[in-house]
């Protein structure tokens, strides 16, 4: 249910100015900013945009393992039938597979990436766990797009996240092209919480996950933003890399090309800003939609040592 002392109030009845964002964005200090991979020209981007993007971060041959993985999934047909399979709202096919690192060792390893988890937990300060993981597939001449939000809007009033105190990492499978549906994003966005109309029903990530109806800004404040900041959609081959702040506005059109695009988000939390309950919301979502059981804070797991320690450089 709502919190009367939420600092984020959203689902509202009638719509309410966008406020500026009262949250730090890079949240290390002192010993942890510098404890990390990130510079502080990085740094300074990823306060300003919103978002880092690598292009190539990984090797296309080292994506390769992941979709005999996928494919290996497919055929289960227990997990295929689960609610944690969300199926394209107009053709049928697989849109999202959630909680990924709990169903695969080799994506749970690519969670723990040292070089992955060193810029996040210098972005966020502190130790991490994973929120939430998926897949996100659009199919060649039919993968529908996802609507503007904010991940933080829908995990705030959804599952009870407190604080602006997580980011995601993208990792493309596949090339991501002007074509078939890339991720999208307002730079500086992050920087407003806008406010969204309307209640959230009992059990509403049945629907929102197809189609998204909740949690969107409305076009007034999306276009004074776009003004504002432009639009940039980061794009680049297989193996690439976006990490991008949980308040950060971002969509994605359909794939109108023939070939696919297939992302892997990995959503990683500060064990500081474990979850309570919903604000804006009649109780909280499946635990693959949002940790609250499996929230330990995570290790390295180091494939490739001799990498390990050299740093990471974005492309602005």
């Amino acid at each position: 249910m709502t919190d009367a002392h939420d600092p984020f109030p959203s689902r509202l009845k009638e719509k309410q100015t966008p406020f500026a964002r009262i949250d730090p964005i890079v949240h290390a200090r002192n010993q942890w900013r510098w404890d990390g991979p990130l510079d502080e020209v990085a740094l300074s981007h990823y306060e300003r945009d919103g978002f880092l993007w690598f292009s190539g971060f990984f090797s296309q041959e080292r994506m390769a393992p992941f979709f005999d993985e996928l494919n290996r999934m497919a055929e289960d047909r227990e997990l295929m039938e689960s609610e944690q399979v969300i199926t394209d709202p107009n053709s049928g096919d697989i849109r999202s597979v959630f909680g990924m690192h709990r169903l695969s060792e080799h994506f749970d390893r690519l969670t723990r990436d040292p070089r992955i988890l060193g810029m996040v937990r210098q972005l966020l300060g502190s130790e991490v766990y994973i929120h939430q993981s998926r897949i996100n597939d659009k199919f060649g001449f039919q993968g529908s797009g996802f609507d503007w939000h904010s991940d933080f809007e829908t995990w705030h009033s959804e599952d009870g996240m407190p604080r602006m105190r997580a980011v995601s990492a993208s990792l493309m499978l596949t090339d991501n092209n002007e074509f078939n549906g890339p991720l999208m994003l307002i730079p500086g966005s992050h920087h407003w919480f806008v406010p969204c109309v309307g209640e959230t029903p009992d059990m509403n990530w049945t629907d929102s996950l197809k189609a998204q109806r909740l949690g969107v800004p409305d076009r007034e404040a999306l276009a004074t933003l776009a003004d504002k900041g432009g639009i940039q959609a980061p794009k680049g081959p297989a193996g690439s890399l976006l990490l991008f702040e949980c308040n950060t506005l971002h969509a994605s059109n359909e794939n109108m090309s023939p070939w696919p695009r297939s992302n892997l988000f990995f959503v990683y939390n500060s064990v500081d800003n474990r979850l309570v309950e919903p604000y804006a919301a009649p109780r909280p979502r499946p635990e693959f939609l949002g940790a609250r059981e499996y929230c330990e804070a995570l290790t390295m797991y180091d494939e490739f040592p001799e990498l390990s320690n050299q740093g990471v450089s974005p492309l602005h």
